[in-house]
């Protein structure tokens, strides 16, 4: 740069932030770092180098060493062993030391010299009969060590030999030979002498073959030849392999046995047991794995092995812990019958069975008749598409047929065999009882969500002690105020779970299913499975379960309220899905306590009400995805019935003012003749679209002369046309319905055999039915239970049936009782018909007529004749009415009440019909009041009118015969009287009440006295001439 005049040195700034300096000695560290590194690196490769060149050298130097005593061997003993003789085999002798050092399973040759070596051997020993002394010459205690060696070396030799080569040897692995001559049957029987039980070195033989992981080898080899098996039931004799694996598994530590513990991911369970359908292929050796003490000590194994150390699976479809499942429970049946079976082999079994069940897929039934009784819904057993799992049909046959009911039956003796079935809250809970009703209700829960539940369900609850146990101990801890935390190893859940969920989820079903046949009278009379006193305080736990799990800690419901059964469920969160499932079974519980306590009262409707539903709640119930939403669609019965009366008449109402219900102008006018109103009805209504039917009907009535009846419809005569329609329609004369003994209608199930269009004529009346509620019309028909579930889609059970058929109920409770052999009575799977004189007889399901009834499916023959009546017979009928009925209701709706709610919602209760109660909700126009002397008449003249009077009455006056469900206060608009006639002239005294129903609006002339009053109004409300009078 040029000189600018000023001598001073200026500072030189680096803008990068340092010196250079600096930068340089981060760059120097740097390059000493990965200088570092690479000699490292290098000193690690030299050394590696070295490593393996050691190890080559090592290696080349023994496959010398073995070819040169291999050559050596063949000098001396001749390349196919034809110079060796008994002496051979002695300690002194080099051939079995120089044999068992080269030995290579292989190189052909030696493998040829191993396979004659077992022949010569097992020739020695059919001639002497002595193998000790073939191997230990004289004394056997002076060379033991030696002999030991040498057998054992042997012994893991002919197996290794076998493995190796077990893909040439496929078809001589698993079969019974016929030519003792074979490969793979001289080196496998070798190993059966070599380890005979009565032979001194069995277990340090055995103790060495555990050590080399031989179950391992087994397994390979086993599964090699079961390709190349085929099944021949006709062969009863042990193949050598299978006399093997008997001679082995007995060697579990147990005295006389020494041999030590082995790595449970190398054992018996781990190894041979998740093999598909073993005992398929060696059904000798399960006889002698389901002895007692063996079956204990490996399901013991088990509880070790299952969770991480399984083998790899044989197949997509026989997933390891689906074999070990299916071949440990088909053997525990044995061991669980044994006299002294003991408490912890249960306990093993139960916590072995849960964890495999849980990573199962369902299994659906392959039992007609338990297909064809099934009362669990069919979703609750569907996965998704994306998450199915098929297993192979066979293993799947296999693990359905092994939870028999002769398993549940012992496996729960054993866990509840020592818990006093008397409740009693003093004595407490013992750890041992809990842990046995941990350890039965994890395995349940499990088993019902992946097993087919009826037969299940029809075992525990009839022939088990179950909900006895489960109710005592869920009693003593309610009355103690504490639940305690169940085992975490057994029930599988975390231990700060509450420990009433899990007896609940076992409960809930077991007892629901219990209740489905029991008849009324044990249940009221005979106060059987449980006391009534112990139904109410079920109530209550159940009760407070709900709203725990609905409203105080609500567990997640976004995708949908049914249970979800996969693998992934349950190991992604199990606590939420069994809060999910429990939420579900208790409410199916508990909605079924309150159809009992309907038919029979034995506790206060309040029982079931939760203490926290307010006015907030009922604002928050119409809302979608709210709590209080939630809680109406799944245990809407904890909700007082007038609170959700009122949530149901605003969901109404908003759709009638969303749908412009109260317009001013009607698209859609009926004229009626009222001597056809049926014909004209179904003709003009079957026209309308679901939109018309929201919307406004007015109706004009035809008399039998053919004139217009005087009248303009707004609202009145359309409610008249709804009541006297459905009055003729729900006639029993016409043939759609048929009457019970108490006179409660339910669908002809021979309709189709007068009307030929019955089923549109029903899809017709449930649209009927629906119009009348969806306009708040209540209309007097009295429905049976059984045909208003079907309006809910639900089943309809034993129970329902003494409504429609007592005579057939009794039949079928004297059945379920019968003491003697039913078969006797020559009873089978069919029901015979008779409609109009027309027999039929139909099977209960396929091949029935030739499946007799028994004691052992008697309980599913009452549920299919149940069945039968109550759903199957009406399904097209009640199919075709339902529809026509979700028109305008939503089935969302309706599943807020029980049928005996129902009945109220569309009929009423004679109780609404309260003359009091519509005094205090009374309107006065023209001059009257509620003190003017002419109401005051009128009041006692109504209060003296006899029911059925006070109920035309009301039809005079508002259309229809009964009051608002919730009283006058809701009557629309509220009932009014008001003075006609002007002055009380003996011309206006003349006059007769008259009446306008679209206002609900009464017209009383003032009369003088009480007697001309009463004569008047009753002429009024019998004259039965239509609107004319108004």
């Amino acid at each position: 740069m040029f000189f600018n005049g000023d001598p001073s040195t200026r500072k030189r700034v680096d803008l990068g932030g340092r010196s250079s300096k600096e930068r340089d000695r981060q760059k120097l560290l740097e390059q000493t770092r990965l200088e570092r590194n690479r000699r490292l690196w290098v000193k690690q490769q030299n050394a590696a180098a070295l490593i393996i060149q050691k190890w080559f050298r090592g290696r080349k130097a023994v496959e010398a060493e073995h070819s040169r005593v291999r050559e050596q061997f063949y000098g001396t003993y001749g390349k196919h062993c034809q110079n060796v003789d008994r002496h051979s085999f002695g300690p002194d002798s080099e051939f079995l030391r120089q044999l068992l050092f080269f030995f290579n399973a292989q190189n052909s040759d030696d493998f040829t010299i191993l396979v004659e070596t077992c022949r010569l051997i097992l020739q020695n020993v059919r001639d002497s009969g002595d193998i000790v002394s073939l191997f230990a010459s004289v004394n056997y205690s002076t060379k033991h060590a030696l002999v030991d060696y040498r057998v054992k070396q042997l012994a893991f030799s002919c197996i290794w030999a076998i493995y190796q080569n077990r893909k040439q040897l496929k078809d001589q692995l698993v079969t019974v030979p016929g030519d003792s001559s074979l490969t793979a049957t001289l080196l496998l029987e070798a190993v059966v002498l070599l380890i005979d039980p009565k032979l001194p070195w069995v277990c340090k033989v055995v103790s060495y073959l555990l050590q080399r992981n031989a179950f391992a080898l087994f397994r390979e080899i086993v599964l090699t030849g079961k390709e190349n098996t085929r099944s021949d039931n006709s062969i009863r004799n042990a193949s050598p392999l299978e006399r093997i694996l008997s001679l082995m598994i007995p060697h579990i530590g147990q005295h006389p046995c020494i041999c030590p513990n082995i790595d449970p991911q190398y054992s018996f369970s781990s190894q041979m047991l998740t093999i598909p359908l073993l005992w398929r292929l060696f059904p000798s050796l399960k006889e002698v794995f389901a002895t007692q003490g063996l079956s204990q000590h490996y399901i013991h194994q088990m509880t070790q092995c299952v969770r991480n150390v399984l083998p790899n699976d044989v197949s997509v479809e026989c997933p390891g812990y689906a074999c070990l499942l299916g071949n440990a429970v088909e053997t525990a049946g044995a061991a669980l019958s044994h006299a002294n079976c003991s408490f912890e082999m249960a306990i093993d079994l139960a916590a072995v069975t849960t964890f495999l069940l849980e990573a199962l897929p369902p299994i659906k039934s392959s039992s007609p008749e338990i297909r064809q009784s099934s009362t669990m819904d069919e979703d609750d057993m569907a996965l998704p598409d994306e998450m199915e799992i098929v297993l192979n049909k066979d293993l799947e046959k296999q693990i359905a047929h092994a939870m028999h009911s002769r398993f549940l039956l012992q496996l729960t003796s054993v866990l509840f065999g020592e818990i006093s079935m008397v409740s009693d809250s003093n004595h407490g809970l013992d750890d041992k009882e809990v842990t046995a009703i941990g350890a039965a209700c994890a395995f349940l829960h499990v088993a019902f969500n992946t097993l087919p539940v009826e037969r299940m369900m029809t075992v525990l609850a009839f022939r088990t002690e179950l909900v006895q146990v489960l109710w005592n101990f869920m009693k003593q801890c309610n009355e103690n105020k504490k639940w305690p935390s169940l085992p975490e190893q057994l029930s599988y859940l975390p231990g700060d779970v509450p420990g009433w969920l899990l007896p609940l989820a076992v409960f809930c079903p077991v007892y629901k299913y219990m209740l489905m046949l029991v008849g009324n009278e044990e249940f009221y009379e005979q106060e059987k499975p449980l006391s009534l006193k112990d139904v109410r305080c079920l109530i209550v736990i159940l009760r407070q379960a709900l709203w725990q799990l609905l409203w105080v800690n609500p567990v997640s419901h976004s995708n949908s309220v049914k249970l979800v059964k996969n693998t992934s469920a349950y190991n992604g969160n199990p606590v939420e899905s069994i809060k999910q499932r429990v939420s579900l079974v208790a409410s199916e519980l508990l909605s079924q306590l309150q159809d009992w306590n309907n038919r029979q009262q034995f506790a206060p409707p309040s029982d079931f009400h939760a203490d926290g539903v307010d006015d907030s709640f009922i604002s928050q119930a119409i809302i979608d995805g709210t709590k209080a939403n939630d809680i109406m669609k799944r245990a809407p019965f904890l909700v007082p019935f007038t609170t959700r009366v009122k949530i149901f008449n605003s969901q109404l109402l908003a759709i009638r003012q969303r749908q412009g219900s109260h317009g001013v102008f009607t698209r859609n006018r009926f004229r009626i003749r009222r001597d056809h109103i049926l014909e004209d009805a179904y003709n003009q209504m079957s026209a309308l679209s679901e939109e018309d039917l929201r919307g406004l009907i007015r109706v004009s009535f035809i008399n039998e002369f053919g004139v217009e009846e005087a009248g303009i419809d707004g609202g009145g005569i359309f409610k008249d046309f709804m009541e006297n329609i459905t009055r003729a329609a729900f006639d029993v004369q016409y043939g759609l319905f048929k009457e019970t003994s108490d006179h409660l209608l339910y669908p002809n199930p021979g309709s189709g055999m007068i009307h030929e269009q019955h089923l549109q004529f029903f899809h017709f009346l449930g649209t009927l039915l629906a119009k009348a509620m969806f306009e708040g019309i209540l209309v007097d028909i009295p429905f049976a239970t059984f045909f208003l579930s079907k309006l809910k889609q639900k089943y309809n059970y034993l129970n329902d049936l003494p409504s429609l058929d007592p005579e057939l109920y009794r039949h079928l409770i004297f059945l379920k009782r019968y003491q003697g052999d039913i078969s006797d009575l020559e009873l089978y799977f069919v029901i015979v018909n008779n409609e109009y004189g027309e027999q039929t007889e139909e099977e209960l399901l396929p091949g029935g007529r030739n499946q007799r009834v028994t004691n052992d499916n008697v309980i599913p023959f009452t549920h299919l004749v149940s069945n039968y009546r109550l759903n199957y017979q009406i399904r097209l009928q009640s199919s075709h009415f339902m529809r026509g009925f979700q028109q305008l209701i939503k089935k969302e709706w309706i599943d807020m009440f029980n049928e005996h709610e129902l009945q109220l919602l569309i009929s009423g209760s004679l109780d609404s019909l309260d003359i009091d109660d519509l005094r205090m909700h009374t309107n006065y126009a023209g001059g009257y009041s509620s003190e003017h002397f002419v109401i005051e008449m009128f009041w006692e003249v109504m209060k003296g009118f006899s029911l059925e009077n006070q109920k035309k009455f009301l039809k005079f006056v508002t259309g229809c015969s009964r009051g608002p469900l919730l009283g006058f206060k809701y009557l629309e608009p509220l009932f009014c009287i008001q003075r006609a006639g002007g002055t009380a002239s003996e011309e206006a005294l003349d006059r007769l009440p008259t009446s306008a129903t679209c206002m609900n609006l009464l017209k009383l002339p003032p009369y003088r006295s009480k007697e001309q009053l009463a004569t008047k109004l009753l002429y009024s409300i019998n004259a039965d001439a239509g609107f004319d009078l108004s």
